[in-house]
């Protein structure tokens, strides 16, 4: 059993590989040169080179902080490959990792090779049946490399975990194997060519089992056993070198009773003569030494005939010297009489056969020698000459009670009651090719009828030949679940078997033969389901199971009949989409992001979507490659647009994860202060989410240049609308810049990069990118700004005395620097700041309106919280009314509404309504300043509420406006409205912090030429900058006007004197 953690946490990222690295992808060999890459590779084996500059930042400052500093040398360590045996399976998803510990998981490799497969058939470049047998041979080679492929020594309980690691493995490739014989092997007919006539039994024999359903199922059954027996024979020869038949040359000889009796000893219970029937005709024994070496000899043959090697059988005999015993085990020449179509076809036309069959009739000599075989067993038990010897003839004749004792593990059980079981439907068929038997065929089935199902009682021996079927009969299961119950709870059945049929892999096989998916499904969801009463990711499942579960089912959905599946399609999509779910959210705790998309993609359509909207908000503030690897695993393999309703697609995923992001997030800090940084720092994980949207896509998507177009729109479109509510909360005259906005401004410069240096032109990107630009020059501003205030800050704290002429001289370059960077914001003429230049016509004959949506703080002077209660909320919206006239309230159906926040007690959330008319809200604005509703939200913001608490104002938390129709439903974005309101807002202000940054010049005795330019550009009607101020901040102003004109007054006095 893996030593799984305890739990699993998404959330945490402690575990993750410390020089974790991805090498190249190899090209599934199936996939015939096509363009379909993974991760950072193309289709050429070419590693794709990351165009994201944050990426290689990365690198390098990942490469730089692991690297000694001495040396600046590769350390030294080693690196664990998936397995060299499986080097066909790997397709396009190779990992290389460091592990730090000796006894790192192997299942990194069996996730990675698995997904790796599961890809290539999912692309079409390998059918499914073919897919389960890559699955299978994976899984032994990875056993084998587990147990065989290192010569490093372990500690004693290290090396039993890891040879349990390497059963289960065979165990489950055990499992892969039923399923590929039971689903994967397609049915075949009888080749014409190989029908004769008259028939044989032989042809007879596999007639009935390809039109028999029970008997195919338990000839698949018995073939699926044998190649596990055989597959295991083979491991064992080429690891130890050869086992079976290895016995001494004259095992076979009793060479040791030779010479017993050259010495003419005589002796009662030792055989007087050396032909092979000596000991059953003189009921003696041979020499101990003898009978332990044609035991040894008959235990491999045995062996042999489990793995379905009866030519091997009958060779080694041969090469022992019992070649009577090998004319024992095949008869009509040595042909391979196994009804299936296989052995037919190696027989060819079976002419000896037929010759025979003609002169004693069909069945005859078939009936004589399962007779023979059966007489044998019995008596040779009964002499109890050998257990081996017994169970060797009791296979021949479906002598159950002869079998068992010997067959130890579930697999020899299996196999012996399934070919037992497969053999006497067979003869009972061939007996109705005989009519002189008719009579015994009516006995045989009334006491088929009335026996128990699952008798082992003992079975009397006779001398007759005709009581043999009955007795045979009686040891037969009469369907496929009584073949179950014997492994269970029969008689004669070893208790190790019993126990076997526990183990989990057992459990599936027996299920997987009954062919009860849904209670398959149920059980490996009841073993791997995560506790109920956890708040984090805990599944009580082995790592190994999940994965196993959910190849299977993904194998069975492409797998199974559309007919087979309607039985139970529900049961397989919804308890198989939780069992995919599981094993995607594994991957995703265990940092295996890279492969998440192929099951993701697997997923019903909100499944997929949940799961990666999770991902993508847990690694938020994950290192870049992380965060990219999500990106890839999602562009990759998802649909981008949503085509198919059924599947998630990359849009949808983002329009969640971007929307989410806006909501409010519950406070965990003190809710009586601390407001700006707390709008601060949220500002930043709100403009994390842009970065999802400014990964460059792989060159190897589907319409790469389309979907790159998309992703800088939506980018364009949702970093504008949080420009906008950044600038309203960045108000704070304060040194500290808005991270928020700047980091926004920062991941889009790259793909803006990347635009500028096409050649395409983007015409749907023109209005978005207008406002972007025009919102990076107003964050360029309010940079220096901030930057000169720093300095001033920094300088008032010593007497001007002590400032030495470069200080005072980086304050001066500061302001002016700040002076210039706004007079050209505010200069512009031709293309006015976030003037919004479309007409808003529509074509509808009802009427249209307008509505705000927003949630904030309201704020004290003193930078606290006020918390809202209904007195609060109630007084807030009086207030609000009294900034709107009475017939603006009447005639344009004015309605506001204020409540507490549902989702944050310390927020409220404010929305107003009314009626779109001409020149707010329909055709050109008149003055771009937002309308009635971005005038009476700009009070608010602004603290300047009539009646209501001086000085309060609304620090904006989310902010939206949109079009409604007159049942109040939401049709689309009013977006002049927010940036309207965002003039009213941030233009005043730029100005008061040029008459702050003047004054500031003139007391250092630098007088800025553009002072009288700027109380022009504010007095100016034309300019249109009067209206947005309200009246403090006109009040404002004219005080700074007052304090710079006795300053200039001042330093021209000083001047003069």
């Amino acid at each position: 059993m893996d030593a799984s953690p305890s739990y699993l946490d998404p959330g945490n990222l402690s575990t993750r590989e410390q020089f974790r690295r991805y090498g190249k992808r190899s090209v599934s060999p199936y996939r015939d040169g096509s363009p379909s890459s993974r991760l950072l590779y193309d289709a050429q084996n070419n590693i794709h080179s990351p165009t994201n500059t944050a990426l290689l930042l990365e690198d390098i400052k990942h490469e730089a902080e692991t690297t000694p500093a001495k040396t600046r040398r590769r350390p030294s360590f080693d690196v664990t490959e998936v397995v060299d045996g499986v080097e066909a399976g790997r397709s396009s998803l190779k990992l290389f990792k460091h592990e730090e510990d000796a006894l790192a998981d192997d299942g990194d490799t069996t996730f990675a090779l698995f997904a790796s497969l599961l890809d290539s058939a999912l692309q079409g470049f390998m059918p499914f049946s073919d897919l389960i047998l890559r699955l299978e041979k994976s899984c032994r080679d990875v056993s084998e490399s587990i147990v065989y492929g290192s010569n490093i020594r372990h500690r004693v309980v290290e090396d039993k975990l890891m040879r349990q690691k390497a059963q289960l493995l065979l165990d489950e490739a055990a499992s892969w194997s039923l399923l590929w014989y039971l689903f994967g092997k397609g049915t075949e007919e009888i080749p014409k060519e190989l029908i004769l006539i008259p028939s044989t039994s032989h042809l007879e024999a596999c007639q009935f089992v390809a039109d028999n359903l029970t008997a195919q199922l338990c000839l698949r059954i018995v073939q699926w056993l044998e190649g596990l027996t055989s597959k295991a024979l083979d491991l064992e020869r080429k690891v130890r070198g050869s086992h079976v038949g290895a016995c001494l040359p004259s095992s076979g000889i009793w060479f040791h009773t030779q010479r017993y009796l050259k010495k003419r000893t005589s002796s009662a219970n030792t055989v007087q003569h050396l032909d092979f029937d000596a000991p059953t005709r003189e009921h003696a024994h041979l020499l101990p030494d003898d009978k332990k070496h044609d035991e040894s000899l008959l235990e491999d043959v045995w062996t042999l005939l489990r793995a379905g090697r009866l030519e091997e059988a009958c060779n080694i005999c041969r090469s022992k010297g019992q070649a009577w015993r090998a004319a024992t085990l095949c008869i009509f020449g040595g042909s391979d009489l196994s009804p299936s179509i296989e052995a037919l076809v190696r027989n060819g036309k079976n002419r000896t056969l037929q010759a025979i069959e003609l002169e004693s009739r069909i069945g005859h000599q078939w009936y004589l020698w399962k007779w023979a075989s059966y007489c044998a067993s019995e008596k040779i038990a009964e002499q109890d000459t050998g257990k081996y010897e017994a169970a060797v003839y009791a296979a021949q004749c479906s002598n159950l009670r002869r079998m068992l004792p010997i067959c130890t593990d579930w697999e020899s059980a299996c196999w012996a009651i399934a070919k037992s079981w497969l053999d006497f439907q067979v003869d009972y068929e061939l007996t109705h090719l005989q009519p002189e038997r008719m009579d015994q065929i009516k006995s045989i089935a009334d006491a088929i009828d009335g026996s128990p199902a699952h008798s082992d009682g003992a079975v009397q021996t006779s001398s007759g030949s005709g009581s043999w079927p009955l007795q045979v009969s009686n040891q037969q299961p009469r369907q496929l679940s009584d073949l179950i119950q014997k492994l269970h709870s029969g008689e004669l059945v070893h208790e190790n078997v019993t126990r076997g049929c526990k183990e989990p892999q057992r459990q599936i096989e027996m299920i997987l033969m009954v062919g009860d998916i849904p209670r398959l499904l149920d059980l490996i969801w009841s073993w791997i389901a995560p506790s109920e009463d956890e708040n984090i990711f805990r599944p009580h499942g082995d790592p190994q199971m999940i994965r196993f579960g959910a190849h299977l089912v993904l194998v069975l959905r492409y797998l199974l009949d559309d007919e087979f599946k309607d039985t139970f399609r529900e049961k397989i999509m919804n308890v198989g989409d939780l069992i995919v779910h599981m094993y995607a959210m594994f991957l995703f705790s265990n940092q295996h992001e890279e492969l998440v998309g192929i099951y993701a993609s697997q997923l019903a359509r909100h499944r997929c979507i949940d799961l990666f909207v999770h991902m993508m908000e847990l690694r938020l503030d994950s290192s870049v490659h992380v965060k990219y690897n999500i990106f890839l695993s999602a562009i990759e393999y998802l649909q981008f647009s949503p085509l198919d309703n059924s599947k998630g697609s990359f849009e949808e995923i983002v329009e969640r994860v971007l929307s989410r992001s806006r909501e409010i997030i519950v406070s965990q800090y003190d809710k009586l202060s601390g407001v700006a940084e707390q709008h601060r720092l949220h500002s930043l994980q709100k403009a994390m989410v842009i970065q999802w949207l400014c990964f460059t896509p792989p060159s190897t998507i589907k319409n790469v240049d389309d979907v790159s177009r998309k992703l800088l729109i939506r980018a364009l479109v949702h970093s504008n609308i949080l420009f906008r509510e950044f600038s309203l909360v960045s108000m704070w005259r304060v040194p500290a810049v808005p991270i928020g906005a700047h980091s926004v401004l920062s991941f889009l410069a790259e793909p803006l990069k990347q635009l500028s240096e096409s050649s395409n032109t983007l015409e749907a990107v023109s209005q978005n990118l207008k406002e972007f630009h025009d919102w990076n020059e107003y964050y360029s501003c309010d940079a220096k700004y901030r930057n000169w205030l720093k300095i001033k800050l920094e300088n008032a704290e010593v007497t001007p005395m002590d400032l030495s002429m470069d200080e005072k001289q980086w304050a001066v370059s500061a302001a002016k620097e700040t002076l210039n960077s706004s007079l050209s914001l505010l200069l512009r003429k031709d293309n006015p700041w976030l003037a919004s230049g479309e007409d808003n016509v529509y074509g509808s004959v009802e009427p249209i309106f307008l509505e705000l949506h927003a949630t904030a703080m309201l704020c004290l002077p003193s930078g606290e919280c006020l918390l809202p209660d209904a007195t609060v909320c109630t007084t807030l919206m009086s207030a609000l009314y009294t900034s709107v006239s009475e017939e603006d309230v009447l005639n344009r159906q004015f309605m506001i509404n204020v409540s507490i926040s549902s989702k944050d007690d310390c927020c409220v959330e404010v929305v107003l309504r009314c009626l779109a008319v001409p020149g707010d809200g329909l055709g050109p604005q008149e003055h771009d300043d937002g309308g009635i509703l971005a005038t009476v939200m700009a009070a608010g913001f602004k603290g300047e509420l009539l009646r209501f608490q001086p000085g309060v104002t609304m620090d904006i938390s989310r902010l939206d406006a949109w079009y409604s129709s007159k049942d109040g439903s939401l049709e689309s974005p009013a977006t002049f409205i927010v940036q309207g309101l965002c003039r009213r807002c941030c233009l005043p202000e730029v100005i008061l912090r040029c008459m702050q940054v003047s004054l500031s010049l003139i007391e250092l005795g630098n007088a800025p030429a553009s002072h009288d330019q700027l109380i022009e550009l504010v007095t100016c009607g034309e300019a249109g900058f009067l209206h947005l101020f309200s009246h403090q901040q006109l009040q404002e102003f004219l005080l700074f006007e007052r304090e710079y004109s006795i300053s200039q007054m001042e330093v021209q006095e000083e001047f003069s004197s």
